[in-house]
């Protein structure tokens, strides 16, 4: 070892420290940006941060630089969404989404914070959702371990307090407003229609959307109800009780149907939901079929909320057979559901005003509609002289015919003469042509 390094061996740490940070070159002063992709800043306007009624802690320190674990200095002065934009922003920079920063202006209900809603919430708090209301009176429980979500020490909480804390850290920039009541009951119905009519990002006008990622019939009918009666727009979700398949479904009170107008099968068979579950037996549940599901019906909300792509009106998945069935479904004009029909007649009428408001653009008149270039094929022999000169049509089988036939030949048919015989020479023939 030299004289120079056993002196630097000797050295405190301290002092050690103090010489190599002299050599290092100078830190940007702080709150500089430390490069142009860092200098960008989130544009997206949005309302001024609230306490929402009726939730806890919803919106509280919006207005000032979030605290967030391992974000310190200028860091933490910048918004969340801020360091999603390199990411998310690549959608708008491919034009596949036009505006992007948009999607922080939207409130989404979720109803169910389970297997497929705790996911859900999650995946939209990660792509910068504005507001989150969340609805669910279950605690989590070890059992609950095999999702995708939770975590052991969260057992004994409530699914939305637990939620909370989770997408809290995720993403701060995004508020929550949290309700652990039971939707079915009729005093905690009322609360819940009132807040998805009033509790978006400005208090007092309804959210954007609702998303029912429930696993029973009795809350499913809770909030088809309440949307039908709001005139809400929701997705409804599922997963079967083998836990390998699964759907996604936009509902548009008045326009598909409800889910009161194609109840399923289990309510369809007059069977009582409640004897499917018996006490110590766990109901099958594979992550990977809630994941998926939770997927497509974040993936359908960004298609509605942003608008782009093709938003599914039914989508389904099977697991076994990889099947993806989609359709439409037209809402039963004798639906159970009164307000299913009210929103059904009130559809008809915008959409008669709507008809009637519409400019018709005149077409260009086509000469002939077998092309585009107005070319019409005609013939100087009329229709009954071309059936007349046809030819037999030979016996085809039914729904057969033929293009064409050969024409008749008559035996006494006289052809045209084109040139006079005559017993003139060649060369006689010759001198009058040039006496002509």
């Amino acid at each position: 070892m030299t004289p120079t390094a056993k002196a630097a061996h000797r050295q405190p740490f301290a002092r050690r420290t103090a010489v190599n940070s002299a050599r290092r070159p100078p830190s940007p002063a702080a709150g500089a940006p430390r490069s142009p992709r860092l200098a960008l800043t989130c544009t997206a306007g949005r309302p001024e941060p609230r306490r929402a009624a009726g939730g806890s802690r919803a919106g509280d320190g919006r207005g000032s630089a979030p605290s967030h674990p391992g974000r310190s200095g200028a860091a933490a002065a910048r918004p969340y969404c801020f360091f999603l934009c390199s990411r998310l922003m690549a959608l708008k920079r491919m034009g596949i989404v036009k505006d992007y920063e948009k999607i922080r202006t939207f409130t989404v209900a979720v109803v169910g914070v389970g297997g497929v809603g705790s996911v859900t919430a999650e995946m939209l708090t990660r792509c910068g959702i504005g507001k989150l209301l969340l609805f669910d009176y279950d605690k989590v429980e070890l059992a609950n371990m095999n999702r995708l979500f939770f975590q052991p020490h969260q057992a004994g909480l409530s699914k939305v307090q637990a939620a909370e804390r989770t997408l809290r850290n995720i993403n701060p920039d995004v508020q929550f407003e949290v309700h652990n009541y039971n939707i079915t009951t009729l005093d905690n119905f009322q609360h819940f229609m009132d807040r998805i009519s009033n509790g978006a990002l400005e208090e007092g006008k309804p959210v954007d959307l609702v998303l029912s990622c429930v696993d029973n019939f009795e809350a499913r009918m809770a909030i088809n109800t309440a949307c039908n009666e709001l005139g809400q727009i929701w997705m409804e979700s599922g997963v079967s009780e083998n836990a390998v398949s699964g759907h996604i479904q936009l509902i548009i009170p008045g326009e598909s149907a409800c889910f009161a107008c194609a109840p399923p099968l289990v309510v369809a068979a007059n069977i009582d939901e409640k004897t499917l579950k018996r006490e110590g037996v766990c109901a099958a549940s594979l992550p990977t079929t809630m994941g998926v599901v939770a997927g497509i019906l974040v993936q359908n909300v960004l298609k509605y909320l942003l608008n782009f792509g093709t938003v599914s009106y039914y989508l389904g998945y099977n697991a076994m057979q990889d099947f993806f069935p989609t359709m439409a479904m037209k809402p039963n004009p004798q639906c159970g559901d009164q307000n299913c029909r009210k929103q059904q007649e009130n559809y008809k009428k915008k959409e008669a005003v709507q008809s009637k408001q519409e400019v018709i653009e005149q077409e260009e008149e086509i000469v002939h509609e077998d092309n585009d270039w107005g070319i019409e094929l005609v013939s100087e022999i009329s229709e009954e002289e071309l059936m007349a000169a046809s030819g037999p049509v030979p016996d085809l089988p039914e729904g057969i015919t033929v293009a064409y036939t050969i024409p008749n030949k008559e035996e006494n048919a006289v052809t045209d003469e084109t040139v006079a015989e005559s017993e003139e020479s060649l060369e006689e023939l010759m001198a009058k042509m040039k006496n002509m």
